[in-house]
């Protein structure tokens, strides 16, 4: 089943009573036209700013300053922490005297060097010494220390040290949080959904059982690793941990991490940056974008608007703004509108000098035809009414050859439109009209003679002859000439029809042995209903006949004029004698190796 209204939106139009009245069918938009803005300034500013956005989002999407950043914190915090585990097992662990050894661990067998495992001894840390250690080697720096003992207990914490007698707490908690207004924490929120991470969320050690902490398993096993989390704001933690190690005895866990907020912070005023620069560039092709769309945008409206008045100005001729001294593609606009306007308002008088002259034309038989059926009524004698009827007749068929040639010339434009062209053969279609004309001419008519110039050994090419046109359209032209020829010029003499080439065109001459032409009048005999013949051959031609070959000729980008052909002077007299008229028609000749490929 067909569906004729598949691709087009159905607009309902109603009455004051709600009834349906009219449909209208208009063209479904596009999605993607749906969205865009209808101005083209719009669509420019968004175009580049679009652009902007994917750019920067790249940037701050795909960049590896995080990873560089937190590789780099841990580094600097691996290397904090070998030198402050250094520095507890050596000055924060029990004193000589309270160390106690074991008998049975003399009697272990030595290592190669001869001296007991003294990894068996123990060296407990002491928090009271640990403390004091920590204070100084973490003055004025925002790290968190932590050690855990070899059984999971917490020994010392740096957010809790001694002042004096008494424990002092410090704040390690967001560095950010005091100082972001509601705008800003709003922002960061933003990005930070945007760019959220992965990390496992950070759990705050105990007093007990932190040996479970996979950091703190570890740097009790002996290593030193690193791991990155996130506090409940989200924020990045970064910790290292590395053991606390006396004679190669493992005497607990150093714990280091860094505030939160301190890795975001940066990362913050990074995108700061980012976003800071990316508002300049977004204002910067705003600007750009108004200074593109004033070129192009402005004048396009210019000439829309002046457009829409060619449209609604009947009465009067609208200016097309002239943009032509632009070399860019609204120059090249502005002078097609300018040219199709001029050619629109000469189409427009053409048709009006066309209308009036026909109105003209046609009211001279109807005048005679309504003049001689008046007087009809009071004639008295056969003989006049008979002339009257004669009258009568020959106005009828003078107002038939108008009409049909009146329809000939108004339909001629839109049939050389629609026809297609193609390869025409000069010499052979003249031969045709040649041969035709004389076969079917009257007893005494002019006899036409066809003479081509001949084929030379310089040139043989199959289309030395040949242009590209409507063949019956060309065929009506040489008609025209020829029957106009002939009728000029005297009874037993001959019409001459020449064709030769030149230069790149096909030139056809047609030559009569009448009285000629005036040379005032030489371009008026194109001119529509315009005829300069004897009384007796009044009426008998619509005067459409040469200014309907012009018309083919020039859409065949051809050229035909008239001229007087001359003969010698007299002995004595400066003035040649006119010998007859002759009319050229001139027409581009095919070019060699031309294919319908290459027209298209």
């Amino acid at each position: 089943m067909l569906e004729p209204f598949k691709d087009f939106e159905v607009d309902e139009f109603h009455d004051g009573d709600d009834t349906p009245m009219a449909y209208s069918r208009r063209p479904k938009r596009a999605l993607l036209n749906r969205l865009a803005p209808s101005s083209l300034t719009a669509r420019i500013a968004l175009i580049n700013i679009l652009g902007l956005v994917v750019l920067a989002a790249g940037i701050l999407y795909f960049n590896q300053f995080r990873q560089g950043l937190i590789n780099a914190r841990v580094q600097s915090l691996m290397v904090q922490g070998q030198i402050i585990a250094a520095a507890i097992a050596g000055s924060a662990t029990a004193d000589t005297s309270s160390i106690v050894i074991n008998p049975d661990s003399l009697d272990a067998p030595s290592d190669g060097g001869g001296n007991a495992d003294q990894s068996s001894l123990d060296f407990p840390i002491n928090p009271e010494t640990a403390g004091p250690v920590l204070k100084r080697l973490l003055a004025n720096t925002t790290i968190r220390a932590q050690i855990v003992d070899p059984g999971g207990n917490m020994l010392v914490d740096s957010s809790f040290l001694y002042g004096g007698n008494d424990i002092v707490q410090s704040s390690l908690g967001s560095q950010n949080a005091a100082r972001e207004n509601l705008f800003t924490s709003t922002i960061n929120r933003i990005l930070d959904w945007f760019f959220t991470t992965d990390y496992p969320k950070h759990v705050e050690y105990g007093l007990d059982s932190n040996s479970d902490m996979p950091e703190v398993k570890a740097a009790l096993n002996g290593a030193s690793v690193s791991v990155v989390r996130q506090n409940d704001n989200r924020e990045i933690i970064v910790l290292v941990s590395v053991p606390v190690q006396r004679f190669r005895a493992v005497l607990g866990a150093l714990v280091l991490s860094t505030q939160g907020g301190e890795i975001d912070g940066v990362l913050r005023a990074e995108r700061r940056i980012v976003l800071l620069t990316f508002g300049f560039a977004a204002l910067v092709s705003l600007l750009l974008s108004a200074l593109l769309a004033a070129t192009i945008a402005a004048p396009i409206r210019k000439l829309s608007a002046a457009a829409e008045r060619v449209r609604r100005g009947v009465n009067k001729r609208v200016e097309i703004p002239d943009f032509t001294t632009r070399s860019d593609e609204i120059g090249q606009l502005s002078g097609s509108i300018r040219d199709m306007t001029e050619a629109l308002y000469k189409r427009i008088e053409a048709i009006e000098a066309f209308a009036a002259d026909v109105s003209h034309e046609l009211k001279n038989p109807l005048t005679s035809l309504r003049s001689a059926v008046e007087t009809l009524d009071f004639v008295k004698t056969n003989d006049q009414r008979k002339r009257l009827i004669e009258i009568v007749v020959d106005d009828v068929k003078r107002m038939d050859r108008l009409i049909t040639d009146i329809s000939d010339a108004s339909r001629l434009d839109a049939e050389l439109a629609r026809n297609e062209i193609r390869p025409v053969d000069l010499s052979k279609l003249l031969g045709s009209i040649v041969t035709l004309s004389n076969e079917t001419a009257k007893a005494g008519e002019a006899e036409i003679l066809l003479v081509v110039q001949p084929v030379t050994e310089k040139n043989k090419a199959a289309t030395k002859y040949s242009v590209l046109g409507n063949d019956s359209r060309l065929g009506q032209v040489f008609r025209n000439l020829i029957d106009n020829a002939r009728s000029f010029t005297a009874p037993q003499t001959k019409v001459h029809v020449r064709v030769r080439r030149l230069g790149d065109d096909v030139e056809i001459r047609v030559e009569d042995h009448g009285p000629g032409i005036g040379a005032e009048n030489l371009e008026r005999v194109f001119e529509r209903f315009y005829t300069d013949r004897p009384v007796q051959h009044f009426g008998r031609n619509s005067g459409l006949g040469l200014a309907i070959s012009r018309q083919v000729v020039e859409a065949h980008k051809g050229t035909i004029h008239a001229e007087n052909r001359l003969g010698k002077a007299p002995a004595g007299e400066a003035e040649k004698p006119v010998l007859g008229a002759r009319f050229v028609v001139r027409i581009p000749a095919l070019a060699e190796g031309w294919t319908p490929e290459t027209h298209a």
